[in-house]
Protein backbone atom coordinates (compact mmCIF):
# COMPACT_ATOMS: atom_id res chain seq x y z
CA UNK A 1 0.00 0.00 0.00
CA UNK A 2 1.17 3.82 -0.76
CA UNK A 3 3.45 5.17 2.29
CA UNK A 4 1.42 8.81 2.73
CA UNK A 5 1.65 11.11 5.60
CA UNK A 6 0.31 14.45 5.98
CA UNK A 7 1.06 17.66 4.36
CA UNK A 8 3.76 19.66 6.89
CA UNK A 9 3.19 23.08 8.40
CA UNK A 10 4.74 26.03 7.00
CA UNK A 11 5.70 28.21 10.36
CA UNK A 12 5.36 31.94 10.52
CA UNK A 13 8.66 32.89 10.07
CA UNK A 14 10.30 36.74 8.44
CA UNK A 15 12.83 34.76 6.77
CA UNK A 16 10.27 32.27 5.01
CA UNK A 17 9.76 32.26 1.48
CA UNK A 18 5.78 33.18 0.97
CA UNK A 19 3.40 31.38 -1.13
CA UNK A 20 4.57 32.38 -3.83
CA UNK A 21 8.84 32.15 -2.92
CA UNK A 22 7.52 28.52 -2.42
CA UNK A 23 6.40 28.12 -5.60
CA UNK A 24 9.09 29.15 -7.23
CA UNK A 25 11.71 27.63 -5.36
CA UNK A 26 9.47 24.68 -5.71
CA UNK A 27 9.58 24.32 -9.62
CA UNK A 28 13.32 25.46 -9.45
CA UNK A 29 14.12 22.39 -7.20
CA UNK A 30 12.32 20.49 -9.76
CA UNK A 31 13.99 21.86 -12.69
CA UNK A 32 17.08 21.21 -11.58
CA UNK A 33 16.69 17.94 -10.52
CA UNK A 34 15.50 16.75 -14.04
CA UNK A 35 18.07 19.22 -15.77
CA UNK A 36 21.10 19.25 -13.46
CA UNK A 37 21.75 22.90 -14.44
CA UNK A 38 20.92 26.33 -13.12
CA UNK A 39 17.77 26.87 -13.57
CA UNK A 40 16.90 31.02 -15.59
CA UNK A 41 13.64 32.66 -14.94
CA UNK A 42 13.05 32.21 -18.66
CA UNK A 43 12.27 28.45 -18.06
CA UNK A 44 10.26 29.28 -14.98
CA UNK A 45 8.45 31.86 -17.16
CA UNK A 46 7.56 29.33 -19.63
CA UNK A 47 6.37 27.10 -17.07
CA UNK A 48 4.21 29.80 -15.33
CA UNK A 49 2.63 31.87 -18.97
CA UNK A 50 -0.85 30.86 -17.32
CA UNK A 51 -0.46 32.08 -13.87
CA UNK A 52 -1.42 35.91 -13.34
CA UNK A 53 1.31 37.97 -11.73
CA UNK A 54 4.53 35.61 -12.75
CA UNK A 55 6.69 37.29 -15.17
CA UNK A 56 10.06 36.89 -15.90
CA UNK A 57 10.44 40.09 -14.10
CA UNK A 58 8.42 39.01 -11.23
CA UNK A 59 10.22 35.76 -11.07
CA UNK A 60 13.57 37.07 -11.74
CA UNK A 61 12.94 39.64 -8.68
CA UNK A 62 11.34 36.27 -6.76
CA UNK A 63 14.61 34.51 -7.38
CA UNK A 64 16.48 37.48 -6.40
CA UNK A 65 15.13 37.56 -2.91
CA UNK A 66 14.97 33.68 -2.28
CA UNK A 67 19.14 33.93 -2.97
CA UNK A 68 18.90 36.80 -0.25
CA UNK A 69 17.44 34.39 2.65
CA UNK A 70 19.67 32.01 1.37
CA UNK A 71 17.95 28.99 -0.32
CA UNK A 72 18.85 29.82 -3.74
CA UNK A 73 23.28 30.62 -5.08
CA UNK A 74 24.20 31.45 -8.45
CA UNK A 75 27.18 29.02 -9.43
CA UNK A 76 27.91 31.76 -12.01
CA UNK A 77 27.22 35.51 -13.00
CA UNK A 78 25.93 34.98 -16.56
CA UNK A 79 23.88 31.45 -14.92
CA UNK A 80 20.64 30.98 -13.24
CA UNK A 81 20.10 29.75 -9.57
CA UNK A 82 20.43 26.26 -7.75
CA UNK A 83 19.11 25.21 -4.35
CA UNK A 84 21.24 25.41 -1.67
CA UNK A 85 21.14 22.86 1.62
CA UNK A 86 18.93 25.44 2.90
CA UNK A 87 17.08 25.46 0.09
CA UNK A 88 16.54 21.35 0.39
CA UNK A 89 15.83 21.62 3.49
CA UNK A 90 12.95 24.05 3.86
CA UNK A 91 11.45 21.76 0.59
CA UNK A 92 11.93 18.64 2.43
CA UNK A 93 10.36 20.01 5.79
CA UNK A 94 7.51 22.16 4.15
CA UNK A 95 7.21 21.75 0.59
CA UNK A 96 6.42 17.72 -0.35
CA UNK A 97 3.21 17.43 0.50
CA UNK A 98 1.41 13.80 0.51
CA UNK A 99 4.08 11.51 -0.06
CA UNK A 100 3.20 8.32 -2.35
CA UNK A 101 4.01 5.59 -4.40
CA UNK A 102 4.15 5.11 -7.65
CA UNK A 103 2.44 2.09 -8.59
CA UNK A 104 5.58 0.50 -10.77
CA UNK A 105 7.55 0.90 -7.30
CA UNK A 106 5.14 -0.79 -5.17
CA UNK A 107 5.40 -3.51 -8.19
CA UNK A 108 9.28 -3.74 -7.88
CA UNK A 109 8.90 -3.62 -3.91
CA UNK A 110 5.80 -6.13 -3.96
CA UNK A 111 7.96 -8.33 -6.60
CA UNK A 112 10.74 -8.72 -4.75
CA UNK A 113 9.37 -9.09 -1.06
CA UNK A 114 6.02 -10.87 -1.93
CA UNK A 115 4.50 -13.60 0.04
CA UNK A 116 4.95 -15.41 -3.07
CA UNK A 117 8.10 -14.99 -3.86
CA UNK A 118 10.58 -17.28 -2.79
CA UNK A 119 11.65 -17.11 0.92
CA UNK A 120 15.28 -15.67 1.70
CA UNK A 121 17.74 -18.48 2.64
CA UNK A 122 19.95 -16.17 5.29
CA UNK A 123 19.51 -12.71 6.98
CA UNK A 124 22.63 -11.83 4.68
CA UNK A 125 20.59 -12.82 1.49
CA UNK A 126 17.47 -10.67 2.20
CA UNK A 127 19.85 -7.47 3.64
CA UNK A 128 22.05 -7.97 0.60
CA UNK A 129 19.00 -8.10 -1.87
CA UNK A 130 17.67 -5.27 -0.04
CA UNK A 131 20.79 -2.95 -0.62
CA UNK A 132 20.45 -4.09 -4.55
CA UNK A 133 16.55 -2.96 -4.44
CA UNK A 134 17.02 0.75 -2.87
CA UNK A 135 19.92 0.92 -5.71
CA UNK A 136 17.82 -0.14 -8.31
CA UNK A 137 14.75 2.44 -7.34
CA UNK A 138 17.10 5.38 -6.72
CA UNK A 139 20.48 4.83 -8.99
CA UNK A 140 21.82 5.62 -6.08
CA UNK A 141 23.87 3.78 -3.02
CA UNK A 142 21.42 1.69 -1.30
CA UNK A 143 22.57 0.62 2.16
CA UNK A 144 21.37 -1.67 4.65
CA UNK A 145 23.16 -2.23 8.22
CA UNK A 146 22.00 -5.18 10.22
CA UNK A 147 20.86 -5.20 13.67
CA UNK A 148 24.15 -6.43 15.89
CA UNK A 149 24.25 -10.00 17.57
CA UNK A 150 24.50 -7.55 20.48
CA UNK A 151 21.53 -6.29 20.84
CA UNK A 152 19.61 -9.71 19.82
CA UNK A 153 18.40 -12.12 22.35
CA UNK A 154 19.52 -15.22 22.84
CA UNK A 155 16.95 -18.50 22.39
CA UNK A 156 19.62 -21.46 21.64
CA UNK A 157 23.17 -21.76 21.18
CA UNK A 158 25.11 -25.13 19.99
CA UNK A 159 28.43 -25.66 19.54
CA UNK A 160 29.71 -28.46 17.09
CA UNK A 161 33.82 -29.76 16.96
CA UNK A 162 35.55 -28.95 14.23
CA UNK A 163 39.40 -29.98 13.15
CA UNK A 164 42.19 -27.86 14.68
CA UNK A 165 40.48 -26.69 17.71
CA UNK A 166 37.90 -24.71 16.04
CA UNK A 167 34.53 -24.81 16.69
CA UNK A 168 31.28 -23.94 14.78
CA UNK A 169 28.70 -21.83 17.01
CA UNK A 170 25.13 -21.86 16.28
CA UNK A 171 23.22 -19.20 17.66
CA UNK A 172 19.69 -18.56 17.25
CA UNK A 173 18.32 -15.04 18.31
CA UNK A 174 14.73 -14.15 18.48
CA UNK A 175 12.56 -14.53 16.45
CA UNK A 176 14.71 -17.43 15.03
CA UNK A 177 17.36 -15.89 13.48
CA UNK A 178 20.17 -18.12 12.97
CA UNK A 179 24.13 -16.86 13.13
CA UNK A 180 26.81 -19.53 12.44
CA UNK A 181 30.42 -18.31 13.29
CA UNK A 182 33.64 -20.20 13.34
CA UNK A 183 36.08 -19.51 16.32
CA UNK A 184 39.38 -21.11 17.27
CA UNK A 185 40.68 -22.05 20.59
CA UNK A 186 43.42 -22.68 22.30
CA UNK A 187 42.62 -25.82 23.61
CA UNK A 188 40.88 -28.89 22.34
CA UNK A 189 37.28 -29.40 24.37
CA UNK A 190 35.47 -32.69 23.67
CA UNK A 191 31.95 -33.14 22.40
CA UNK A 192 30.54 -33.91 25.51
CA UNK A 193 32.40 -30.76 26.94
CA UNK A 194 30.44 -28.10 23.97
CA UNK A 195 27.06 -30.28 25.21
CA UNK A 196 27.38 -29.23 28.89
CA UNK A 197 28.01 -25.74 28.40
CA UNK A 198 25.64 -25.42 25.76
CA UNK A 199 23.18 -26.47 27.96
CA UNK A 200 24.23 -24.32 30.86
CA UNK A 201 24.40 -21.23 28.40
CA UNK A 202 20.55 -22.15 27.30
CA UNK A 203 19.01 -22.70 30.75
CA UNK A 204 20.87 -19.75 32.67
CA UNK A 205 21.08 -16.78 29.35
CA UNK A 206 18.03 -17.78 27.36
CA UNK A 207 15.86 -14.67 26.66
CA UNK A 208 18.57 -12.39 27.57
CA UNK A 209 20.76 -9.87 25.04
CA UNK A 210 24.07 -10.41 23.87
CA UNK A 211 25.57 -7.51 25.55
CA UNK A 212 23.71 -8.84 28.55
CA UNK A 213 25.10 -11.55 28.29
CA UNK A 214 28.65 -10.43 27.97
CA UNK A 215 28.48 -8.16 31.12
CA UNK A 216 27.67 -11.40 33.23
CA UNK A 217 30.15 -13.09 31.35
CA UNK A 218 33.01 -10.96 32.13
CA UNK A 219 31.66 -10.72 35.98
CA UNK A 220 32.02 -14.55 35.87
CA UNK A 221 35.47 -14.54 34.58
CA UNK A 222 36.59 -12.55 37.75
CA UNK A 223 35.13 -14.46 40.21
CA UNK A 224 37.15 -17.82 41.75
CA UNK A 225 34.34 -20.18 41.36
CA UNK A 226 35.17 -19.76 37.55
CA UNK A 227 38.59 -21.30 38.24
CA UNK A 228 37.45 -24.31 39.89
CA UNK A 229 34.47 -25.51 38.04
CA UNK A 230 35.40 -26.88 34.83
CA UNK A 231 31.80 -26.75 33.12
CA UNK A 232 31.37 -23.10 34.50
CA UNK A 233 34.90 -22.11 33.10
CA UNK A 234 33.98 -24.02 29.51
CA UNK A 235 31.15 -21.81 29.38
CA UNK A 236 32.75 -18.75 30.10
CA UNK A 237 35.85 -19.45 27.55
CA UNK A 238 33.27 -20.43 24.82
CA UNK A 239 30.69 -17.62 25.08
CA UNK A 240 33.24 -14.94 25.43
CA UNK A 241 34.35 -16.31 22.38
CA UNK A 242 31.45 -16.32 20.28
CA UNK A 243 30.16 -12.93 21.12
CA UNK A 244 33.46 -11.00 21.56
CA UNK A 245 33.36 -9.17 18.40
CA UNK A 246 29.84 -7.71 18.60
CA UNK A 247 30.11 -4.96 20.33
CA UNK A 248 29.04 -2.73 17.65
CA UNK A 249 26.00 -0.39 17.98
CA UNK A 250 25.80 -1.43 14.36
CA UNK A 251 26.32 -5.16 12.57
CA UNK A 252 27.56 -5.81 8.90
CA UNK A 253 26.65 -3.23 6.29
CA UNK A 254 25.34 -4.50 2.79
CA UNK A 255 26.22 -1.64 -0.02
CA UNK A 256 24.87 -1.67 -3.34
CA UNK A 257 25.11 0.51 -5.94
CA UNK A 258 29.01 2.58 -5.25
CA UNK A 259 29.29 2.61 -9.42
CA UNK A 260 26.10 4.84 -9.58
CA UNK A 261 27.56 7.97 -8.53
CA UNK A 262 30.30 7.70 -10.82
CA UNK A 263 27.79 8.92 -14.12
CA UNK A 264 26.49 11.71 -12.17
CA UNK A 265 27.54 14.81 -13.11
CA UNK A 266 26.93 16.10 -9.57
CA UNK A 267 30.57 14.20 -8.64
CA UNK A 268 32.40 15.52 -11.40
CA UNK A 269 35.01 17.03 -8.84
CA UNK A 270 37.82 13.87 -8.72
CA UNK A 271 38.85 15.05 -5.24
CA UNK A 272 35.64 15.17 -4.09
CA UNK A 273 34.78 11.54 -5.92
CA UNK A 274 37.88 10.06 -4.26
CA UNK A 275 36.90 10.97 -0.56
CA UNK A 276 33.57 9.87 -1.37
CA UNK A 277 34.18 6.57 -2.70
CA UNK A 278 36.52 6.57 0.54
CA UNK A 279 33.92 7.08 2.77
CA UNK A 280 31.64 4.58 1.49
CA UNK A 281 34.21 1.81 1.74
CA UNK A 282 35.04 2.18 5.12
CA UNK A 283 32.77 0.32 6.96
CA UNK A 284 33.26 1.78 10.60
CA UNK A 285 32.47 5.29 9.47
CA UNK A 286 29.92 4.16 7.70
CA UNK A 287 28.60 2.08 10.68
CA UNK A 288 29.28 5.64 12.87
CA UNK A 289 27.50 7.65 10.31
CA UNK A 290 24.35 5.56 10.43
CA UNK A 291 24.51 5.18 14.00
CA UNK A 292 24.43 8.68 14.71
CA UNK A 293 20.77 8.09 12.08
CA UNK A 294 19.15 5.74 14.42
CA UNK A 295 19.81 7.93 17.92
CA UNK A 296 18.55 11.04 15.60
CA UNK A 297 14.95 8.78 15.09
CA UNK A 298 15.50 7.70 19.01
CA UNK A 299 15.11 11.31 19.94
CA UNK A 300 12.09 12.07 17.39
CA UNK A 301 9.37 10.52 16.07
CA UNK A 302 10.05 6.73 16.48
CA UNK A 303 10.05 4.73 13.21
CA UNK A 304 10.35 8.11 11.39
CA UNK A 305 12.74 8.77 8.11
CA UNK A 306 15.54 10.67 8.64
CA UNK A 307 16.97 13.34 5.76
CA UNK A 308 20.54 14.92 6.45
CA UNK A 309 21.42 17.11 3.88
CA UNK A 310 25.11 18.30 2.11
CA UNK A 311 26.65 20.39 5.12
CA UNK A 312 24.32 18.88 7.46
CA UNK A 313 26.32 15.42 8.10
CA UNK A 314 29.42 16.32 9.95
CA UNK A 315 31.40 13.85 7.86
CA UNK A 316 33.49 16.51 5.01
CA UNK A 317 33.22 13.20 2.42
CA UNK A 318 29.52 13.75 2.71
CA UNK A 319 28.50 17.23 2.85
CA UNK A 320 27.77 17.14 -1.17
CA UNK A 321 25.28 14.33 -0.84
CA UNK A 322 22.18 13.61 1.29
CA UNK A 323 21.46 10.59 3.03
CA UNK A 324 17.82 9.56 3.79
CA UNK A 325 17.59 6.90 6.27
CA UNK A 326 14.71 4.52 8.23
CA UNK A 327 15.38 2.84 11.21
CA UNK A 328 13.80 -1.20 10.68
CA UNK A 329 13.34 -3.11 13.59
CA UNK A 330 12.98 -6.89 14.60
CA UNK A 331 11.95 -9.05 17.01
CA UNK A 332 10.39 -7.16 20.33
CA UNK A 333 12.40 -4.36 18.54
CA UNK A 334 15.14 -4.11 20.94
CA UNK A 335 17.40 -5.49 17.66
CA UNK A 336 17.20 -1.97 15.13
CA UNK A 337 19.08 -1.97 12.12
CA UNK A 338 19.03 1.16 9.61
CA UNK A 339 18.46 0.96 5.32
CA UNK A 340 19.27 4.62 3.25
CA UNK A 341 19.90 5.32 0.12
CA UNK A 342 22.99 7.62 -0.47
CA UNK A 343 23.37 10.15 -3.16
CA UNK A 344 23.78 13.85 -4.49
CA UNK A 345 22.06 16.69 -2.83
CA UNK A 346 20.14 17.00 -6.51
CA UNK A 347 18.06 14.04 -5.52
CA UNK A 348 13.95 13.06 -6.22
CA UNK A 349 13.71 13.77 -2.62
CA UNK A 350 9.87 12.87 -2.19
CA UNK A 351 10.01 9.42 -4.05
CA UNK A 352 13.43 8.23 -1.84
CA UNK A 353 11.67 9.41 1.22
CA UNK A 354 8.61 7.08 0.65
CA UNK A 355 10.30 4.34 -0.83
CA UNK A 356 12.70 4.03 1.83
CA UNK A 357 9.51 4.18 4.59
CA UNK A 358 8.27 1.83 2.78
CA UNK A 359 10.71 -0.76 2.14
CA UNK A 360 11.79 -0.76 5.80
CA UNK A 361 8.23 -1.70 6.73
CA UNK A 362 8.56 -4.61 3.92
CA UNK A 363 11.63 -5.69 5.45
CA UNK A 364 10.52 -5.96 9.09
CA UNK A 365 7.43 -8.02 7.78
CA UNK A 366 9.46 -10.16 5.17
CA UNK A 367 11.83 -10.89 8.54
CA UNK A 368 9.35 -11.77 11.04
CA UNK A 369 7.68 -13.82 8.18
CA UNK A 370 10.81 -15.85 7.35
CA UNK A 371 11.34 -16.50 10.90
CA UNK A 372 7.89 -17.94 11.05
CA UNK A 373 8.64 -20.48 8.63
CA UNK A 374 12.34 -20.97 9.79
Amino acid sequence: MPVRESYLRVEKSPNFPDSRGQMILSAIINEHFVTGEPVGSKALAEKFANASGLSSATIRAVMGDLEERGFLEQPHTSAGRVPTDKGYRFYVDNLLGVLSLSNEDLRLIGGEFGIESELIDTPDRLMERTSQLLSALSNNVGIVVSPSLAQDRLQHIEFVNLSDNRVLVVLVSAPNIVHNRIIRLNVAFTREDLEQAANYLNAEFAGKSLSEIRAEILKLMHEEKALFDKLLQNAVILCSQSIEDDGNPLGEVFIDGTTNILSKKDFADLERLRGLLSTIGERSKLLQILNECVARDEKSKAGSVQVIIGSENPTPTLQNCSLISAPYRVGDGSAIGTLSVLGPTRMEYARMISIVSYVARVLEGTISRNSRNN
